[in-house]
């Protein structure tokens, strides 16, 4: 099945200030770190670090991404959802090369050597989730359809925490404008994308129990990566010497003032996936998201 405009992602049908259907396509970007202190969140180093966890994270994992969907791209003969892929793509790919910047504009700037961790995600993502190699052709296919809900599992989370990014109160707090456009940018393009990986992964093997069992798997990895990042940059900060319950304290301090999400909420917020009429759309406003891609400095510089 042609569609009349292939590369248009489906709009939330329940928004009122929705833009309607709006192009999926990389945008280039540009940024400046030399004066991004550590701690770009004014008198939140905890949250600060903690966020900046996810540039530890996200490099490899999007790369992860962009290999798995270009394995299953030839498979798909439906021309609106091949378009929506190859934006998806070249989002994703841009979201890897921005990231990985500030592992060492940034992170190793200010000390904290990433290779460590780094190593860590190319084996989890490039050895344990990576390509089936053997087997038979029928595993290889079903291979990559647990891949691709386990990606699905994981863009529901991409796209809680892009909503967050968008409504949170860093830019009120005073948080370094760079950082905070960057988690901007890259938030809203999670909003803008929300529905192709599910769409994707349901093309390739609807199922229930195939969406529950992702899910199941995503969950707890995702928070112990996470975890290992915080402790990981906290460990090698050296302007701060914490205690577990000071570390605490700041950390549900961030949470109150909010410049960190509510781990509460992200947890909970798993139970919705499991609705019989979920759909991705119900999360975020593309409107917003799309007003802010066209307001972003970093995009601005680099057209």
């Amino acid at each position: 099945m042609t569609s009349t405009d292939p590369t248009r992602a489906r709009p939330a049908a329940d928004d009122p200030a929705d833009p309607g259907p709006v192009e999926l396509h990389a945008r280039n970007v540009e940024f400046d770190w030399d004066d991004v202190p550590l701690h770009w969140i004014p008198g939140h180093p905890v949250a600060s670090n903690f966020i900046s966890v996810l540039n530890l994270l996200l490099p490899e994992g999007e790369r992860w991404f962009v290999q798995t969907y270009n394995e299953a791209l030839p498979l798909v003969a439906d021309d609106e959802l091949a378009s929506r892929m190859r934006g998806f793509i070249g989002q994703e790919a841009m979201h890897a090369e921005a990231h990985d910047r500030v592992l060492w504009e940034f992170l190793d700037h200010h000390g904290i050597d990433p290779r460590p961790y780094q190593l860590q995600m190319e084996w989890i993502f490039r050895k344990v989730l990576g390509p089936l190699d053997g087997g038979s052709r029928e595993a290889r296919h079903k291979h990559l359809i647990e891949r691709l809900w386990l990606i699905a599992a994981l863009e529901h989370y991409t796209a809680i925490l892009g909503d967050f990014a968008l409504n949170n109160s860093w830019t009120r707090l005073g948080a370094h404008p760079t950082m905070a456009d960057l988690f901007m940018w890259h938030g809203a393009e999670e909003v803008e994308h929300r529905a192709v990986a599910h769409d994707v992964a349901a093309y390739f093997g609807d199922g229930y129990l195939r969406r529950g069992r992702a899910m199941f798997a995503v969950l707890p990895m995702l928070l112990i990566l996470v975890q290992r990042g915080y402790r990981f940059i906290m460990s090698q900060d050296a302007s701060l010497s914490y205690n577990y319950f000071q570390k605490s304290w700041h950390y549900h301090r961030g949470v109150r003032a909010g410049v960190l999400p509510r781990m509460r909420t992200i947890i909970f917020s798993t139970f919705s996936y499991f609705r019989p009429g979920f759909r991705p759309e119900h999360i975020g406003s593309t409107a917003q998201a799309v007003a802010y891609l066209a307001s972003s400095p970093a995009a601005r510089n680099a057209a």
